[in-house]
């Protein structure tokens, strides 16, 4: 096992970086330092330490320092959302993570139509600050929920509607810039006099500009012959535009512009921390044409004969990709869109977005575009629209997903990024794509594609096995055939996401001009310490490019963590660090414990490296000094899981549906085998046991948990904030409610089968939440049906969860048999209260080896909803008694159950009731997570981000507000947090009902 340890001289620039009033966080831990090891590429490099600075001044210090003689030797590479796929921002020096502290909207002005921001502002963050104002920041990115400001203009970042909108360079008007020595400059366009008088001044600001200004005129003629006239033109030390248009209609003189060197060089230059930016007006009316073709050689095709209506933009998926949205729970938001015609599918699909201010112009442009689709239905199976931007996005949110669900494809051989972004002429894309697939199926490779097809650009992912070597020398092969075939159709390797490891083809496609980038890159860093051997060298020969068969893969690791152990941890090995769980929306359910942290340690992609590196270290530990690192570093580990919720959002939201709780448990059960288990887990493992003992003195239960003495004790001891109480609501329903053993039921005739439910009992909902279940079993009544009881068994979950992997096996099992009975009775409906609890039937049980067969336990709504439905819509007959009702959403159950969540809605609807179905995330409860002591801040951080104040503003309201939600930690962590009494749906349903006097 090669040392991670920080080299002497690191330490002695960290140690004196804190001197200097550094007022960031200096991070030299093993599991910070894996988890920004890789980022969305197939590459992988430990940094030595990594920095998160707080501010521009702390951005000076680094650059300082690094400016010491003594110090020459220390590199340091800049870090946004860490979503870029050609490991731009992975070092084996400093990483300096922007995104952390400095991620601030500093100022907005709508009637200029400006922003300035921090550089680790998220481009989605951002627009939801403008939309307010109409406006919104153009360059769109398949990651822009977390991809970075900073990180879009360090690889001048494009993506959909380039061709109206340009790439991010296009909008940056002014950089603030450090540069090595911590100077601080600010870059934007300039006339020729203030030029001259920069030039003429002798600091480092003169040296940059008086580089740059030799080489636009020295090298004029070649710059002019040297580059493709494309719309991705050159990202990076972009000499072609270093001269550009005034904005002023008056003035006729051409300005020269350094942020066309610096947007795209990829921090190989100087820092950016803040940049003022162009922002354009929200069109007011949309509409996308989704046309589906036979094949997607033909959707290529036809792009040409598109392209000519001047759309926004022309998006493209082939076959792979449709296939696997199709398997999503994204595809459920976006099925009304591709209609199936018969026994055919779609092999491929054209999105065509036209948008404007004028709406009988958009719908003019549409018609005639329409129009002109019929006049070939051989070439096009069909088209749909969506009009308006809420369905527009629905359907982009299935194109966005594109990147991460080719990452999902079953096996080990996944679609690999690393000649993913080349651009040609779009007039030749078709031919370019057809050998690029030809060179493909020459190696016998899978692949799928998606892409801009209106800019010539298309992501082609090759499956490979990285663990394999013969796969992984093919990198270097197809690279080497795919910069070839670029070349031959006039375009360029790198079309938009820049060049990062892939550099060494740089002097291939500058040519006779990379002289003047290294010229340019010694101009800022002469020592070659800026994320060096990207983009360019300083001239001195000991300078070179990284070379990509001399670069280390994530298979290298991978390939040394055994089969068996790489296959039981499942989903979690193959994360590509698309990074859809660093999602900045408070709002969504993905990851509540990075949002409250903004520790990306506690995310499932930190997590799921970490995973890797443990196994990895595992099996490679030999020496006594490596043994003792894997001991250290596996507390690190244990750290970071015991900060997961196991809420499985990343299951349901993650494209690779990495299951963090499953790595988690598999870690707990393995890290406890040497490490003994505090108290507290052996209370919450056996409380489902204890439970029914404890009700039996539910009142000097609950007495006692609130004696200083008891609660002092349950602190200290167990390291629990406190424990829910008892139940005091009445329980006459269910104990008047007939409890019947499996075996019985299957002597019951098809009369009862047909009008009975049977409800699995929870420890929540029977003895902590019982009015719950109390009203549930009237509410089965009052439709006309017959509630049954099946005997109280522990579910086994927090067994799961926390890692009594043998103790919930033999408990699935002496469960899944028990219903085992009830297999074959299709008409028997059986209903489990609680969301987390059933699903784990669903879900977990379902992996036990021994269990074939669940019987299908269903959430309440999956039951409700057809019977409803089926009773016709119902009117309000006594309006006075109607109320404002908001619904809060259990998080496992939307990520897990999408479709299950939303029938809330319509069971509501059919009911005469209208719901506030609220957007929110996790509630910070989590089971017993919001009760443990360590965790009880983080809990109440998660509640603030999006609940808190959504529930406190109901409570508040000058309406008559009920409150549900339907799963028992949120009721729960309501009632801790804001004292708030919130009910289950059922509640408000069966009070709904009894109010209208509705009878069946």
């Amino acid at each position: 096992m090669k040392s991670e340890k920080i080299t002497q001289n690191y330490k002695d620039f960290l140690k004196e970086l804190a001197k200097t009033g550094f007022a960031g966080d200096i991070r030299i831990d093993t599991a910070s330092r894996v988890v920004m090891s890789t980022d969305n590429s197939i590459y992988q490099s430990t940094p030595q330490a990594v920095l998160h600075p707080k501010n521009t001044q702390d951005v000076q210090h680094i650059m300082q320092l690094l400016a010491k003689p003594r110090f020459r030797d220390i590199i340091v590479t800049p870090r946004g959302g860490g979503t870029g796929t050609n490991g731009q921002s992975l070092t084996h020096g400093i990483l300096v993570d922007l995104s952390t502290h400095m991620n601030q909207i500093l100022e907005i002005n709508p009637e200029e139509q400006w922003v300035r921001v921090q550089t680790g502002v998220v481009k989605d963050q951002l627009n939801a600050a403008l939309k307010p104002y109409g406006l919104f920041f153009a360059p769109e990115l398949s990651t822009s929920n977390r991809a970075t400001i900073g990180g879009m203009i360090n690889t001048d970042a494009s993506g959909q509607g380039s061709c109206v909108y340009g790439k991010t360079r296009d909008h940056v008007l002014e950089l603030d810039m450090v540069t090595l020595g911590g100077h601080r400059f600010n870059s934007k366009a300039i006339d020729p006099n203030q030029l001259k008088q920069l030039t003429n001044k002798e600091d480092h600001v003169a040296t940059y500009y008086q580089a740059a200004h030799d080489i636009s005129t020295q090298y004029a003629q070649l710059i002019e012959d040297s580059f493709p006239k494309l719309n991705r033109c050159l990202t990076g030390y972009d000499l072609a535009h270093l001269w550009e248009d005034s904005t002023d209609p008056i003035a006729d003189t051409k300005l020269f512009n350094l942020n066309s060197i610096l947007c795209g060089s990829e921090g190989s230059l100087g820092f950016m921390t803040e940049a003022k930016l162009n922002v354009l007006p929200i069109p007011l009316h949309s509409a996308l044409v989704n046309i589906q073709y036979p094949d997607f050689m033909a959707a290529l095709r036809d792009a040409r004969a598109l392209i000519e209506h001047q759309p926004l933009s022309i998006e493209t998926v082939d076959s792979t990709v449709l296939k696997l949205a199709q398997e999503d729970f994204i595809w459920s938001q976006v099925e009304e869109f591709f209609p199936q015609k018969g026994n055919k599918q779609a092999l491929g699909i054209n999105l065509v977005e036209f948008s404007g201010n004028n709406q009988t112009e958009v719908a003019d442009k549409v018609k005639e575009f329409t129009q002109f689709l019929e006049q070939d239905q051989q070439l096009r199976s069909g088209y749909t629209i969506a009009y308006g931007r809420e369905a527009i996005q629905r359907v982009y949110a299935m194109r966005k997903r594109s990147v991460g669900l080719l990452g999902n494809m079953q096996g080990e051989a996944r679609p690999q990024p690393f000649v993913e972004d080349t651009v040609v002429p779009p007039e030749h894309l078709a031919d370019f794509i057809e050998e690029f697939r030809q060179l493909l199926d020459e190696h016998n490779l899978k692949y799928g594609m998606f892409g801009h097809v209106d800019a010539g650009v298309l992501h082609v992912r090759p499956a490979l096995d990285m663990k394999n070597t013969a796969d992984s020398e093919l990198i270097k092969t197809i690279t080497d055939q795919v910069v070839s075939l670029t070349h031959k159709y006039g375009g360029l390797l790198w079309g938009e996401h820049g060049k990062g490891l892939r550099s060494e083809y740089a002097p291939t496609f500058f040519g006779k001009l990379y002289p003047a980038l290294q010229t340019i890159k010694a101009a800022f860093d002469p020592y070659n310490q800026l994320n060096p051997g990207k983009i360019a060298t300083p001239p001195a020969p000991e300078y070179k490019l990284l070379k990509v068969n001399e670069i280390s893969f994530r298979g290298h690791k991978d390939r040394l963590i055994p089969k068996n152990e790489w296959l039981d941890y499942g989903s979690t090995m193959h994360c590509n660090g698309n990074g859809a769980c660093f999602n900045y929306e408070l709002d969504d359910e993905m990851c509540p414990s990075w949002k409250a942290t903004r520790d990306r340690v506690h995310s499932p992609k930190g997590r799921a490296s970490l995973m890797k590196d443990w196994l990895y270290k595992s099996a490679v530990a030999k020496t006594p000094e490596e043994k003792e690192q894997l001991k250290e570093f596996s507390h690190e580990v244990y750290k970071a899981m015991s900060g997961c919720l196991s809420c499985k959002s990343c299951v349901g939201q993650c494209p690779i549906k990495v299951d963090i709780p499953d790595s988690r448990s598999r870690f707990f059960e393995v890290y406890h085998q040497s490490h003994r288990r505090p108290l507290r887990d052996h209370v919450i493992a056996n409380l489902e046991l204890l439970t029914p003992v404890m009700a039996k003195f539910g009142s000097l239960y609950n007495r006692l948990i609130q004696q200083q003495w008891v609660s002092g004790l349950i602190k200290n001891h167990l390291k629990l904030v406190h424990l829910p109480k008892m139940a005091k609501a009445s329980t006459d329903h269910i104990k008047k409610t007939p409890v019947v053993r499996p075996e019985e039921v299957l002597n019951w005739t098809p009369q009862k089968l047909a009008t009975s439910v049977l409800i699995i009992q929870d420890a929540f909902t029977r003895y902590f939440d019982s009015s719950v279940l109390d009203d549930f079993i009237q509410l089965i009544k009052y439709l006309g049906y017959e509630p049954h009881l099946l005997p109280y068994f522990a579910n086994g979950k927090a067994l799961q969860v926390l890692g009594f992997r043998d103790r919930f096996s033999r408990q699935a099992i002496k469960n899944a048999n028990k219903l085992s009975a009830l297999n074959k009775l299709e008409q028997l409906k059986i209903v489990g209260m609680d969301p987390a609890l059933t699903l784990t039937y669903r879900q977990e049980y379902q992996k036990v080896p021994g269990i074939k067969v669940m019987p299908n336990i269903l959430l309440p709504q999956e039951w409700l909803e057809p019977i409803l439905k089926a009773k016709g819509k119902m009117t309000i007959t006594n309006p006075n008694d109607a109320v404002n009702v908001q619904f809060f959403g259990h998080c496992t159950e939307k990520t897990n159950a999408p479709a299950s969540h939303a029938l809330w809605t319509s069971i509501f609807d059919s009911v005469g009731l209208k719901v506030d179905a609220q957007k929110t995330g996790c509630c910070g409860m989590s089971g017993l997570y919001g009760h443990e002591t360590a965790n009880a801040e983080v809990s109440s951080k998660i509640y603030d981000l999006s609940w808190r104040h959504k529930i406190e503003t109901a409570q508040h309201s000058d309406t008559p507000t009920e409150i549900m939600a339907s799963g028992y930690s949120c009721r729960s962590q309501c009632s801790i947090q804001s004292n708030a009494e919130v009910k289950h749906p059922v509640q408000i349903l069966l009070q709904h009902l009894k109010q209208q006097g509705h009878a069946f």
